[in-house]
């Protein structure tokens, strides 16, 4: 019996209330607990041969001779193909809506949806806004400072706000700056971002000679990356502390290893791209990350892509222990994905 293999309705059920007890419990499971719980009742000497059976096909492990049996990470994957998402409740889309719609940015919106999902599942909750090619420029914001620094400000039409300073080689003044600014909102003000530079360089090459003073300051931005700052991913990932009392069977470095692995952007977001590959707007569910990080093996990650307005996509994710309450953190993560979707309409 391989793991794509259906199993009997009654092996089926019997695994089915194994997990959904251990998930509640934390604790082995025992034939004479799932006896009870069962609406048709089989001897706890015929559940504990099915149960044997399951052992046998890797579904079911026991930790002790006496004990009871724990689902394995075969079970769990058994036990979460056999789940819907669930009904999406637009009350609860509306009310989400609402307490995001308090963020006036894209980066607090990610960062107050990372804090919900904690809230709602006491897991750690990661929101992610990726930048895509298609992603278009509002305006631009160019502030003077000490030492010919220049802060550069961009904000896309996502309303994703990047800042860069630079360090010029000669001084500018804020009339000048003002004057730059100005040039580029009137001409590339809704373009996409990843074509204004190049277009702003031809521009650059084919003007009057009677705005030379402005435009050779304009090329020293230019060639300091204005416009460059737009592709960065912004993401918030908060709740790694609930991790701290769970039983995932490591030493303390291993756990050290964890918590560091989680502190790093770059790998968050390769974790994402990895276990989030479906059509976006379907939720994806992952059970055991040992693929991504050995520290990782006892975790589970659900979660949705879903695409914004303005050349920008979304991951909403939710990692937890592989016994989670699977139902109720898909169901958090796709009303937050989809209260998120609807502010960008």
């Amino acid at each position: 019996m391989s793991e794509l293999t259906p199993l009997s309705p009654r092996a089926a059920e019997i695994l089915r209330s194994i997990v959904e007890t251990y998930i509640q419990t934390g604790r082995p499971v025992a034939s004479r607990s799932i006896s009870r719980l069962r609406k048709h009742r089989l001897s706890p000497a015929s559940i504990r041969n099915v149960m044997a059976d399951l052992a046998e096909e890797g579904y079911l492990s026991q930790p002790h001779t006496s004990a009871g049996r724990i689902p394995t990470e075969k079970a769990f994957r058994l036990f979460v193909r056999s789940l819907s998402a669930g009904k999406v409740l637009q009350s609860e889309v509306d009310a989400l809506r609402r307490e995001l719609s308090q963020a006036d940015t894209v980066s607090d919106r990610i960062e107050r949806s990372s804090h919900i999902l904690v809230e709602k599942t006491r897991g750690i909750g990661i929101t992610a806004a990726i930048p895509t090619a298609a992603q278009t420029l509002d305006q631009v914001e160019l502030l003077a400072l000490a030492d010919r620094r220049v802060l550069m400000i961009v904000v896309t039409r996502d309303r994703m706000v990047h800042n860069r300073v630079v360090t010029l080689d000669e001084p500018i003044t804020q009339d000048e700056l003002n004057s730059i600014r100005n040039y580029i909102n009137l001409n590339f003000s809704g373009s996409v971002l990843s074509e204004v530079r190049a277009q702003l360089r031809i521009r650059l090459e084919q003007a009057s000679a009677v705005y030379d003073a402005i435009l050779r300051k304009l090329i020293l931005l230019y060639d300091k990356g204005l416009l460059e700052m737009g592709l960065a991913p912004e993401v918030h990932l908060e709740g790694a502390a609930n991790l701290v009392g769970l039983e995932l069977h490591l030493t303390r470095e291993k756990l050290r290893e964890l918590f560091l692995a989680l502190e790093e952007k770059r790998r968050v977001l390769q974790l994402l791209d990895r276990f989030l590959e479906g059509p976006e707007g379907e939720l994806s569910v992952q059970v055991g990350l040992g693929e991504a990080h050995p520290s990782m093996k006892e975790l589970s990650l659900i979660g949705v892509t879903i695409a914004l307005a303005g050349g920008l996509n979304a991951k909403i994710a939710v990692i937890g222990p592989m016994r989670m309450n699977y139902p109720k953190v898909m169901s958090a993560v796709l009303h937050v994905g989809q209260a998120f979707q609807s502010l960008s309409a």
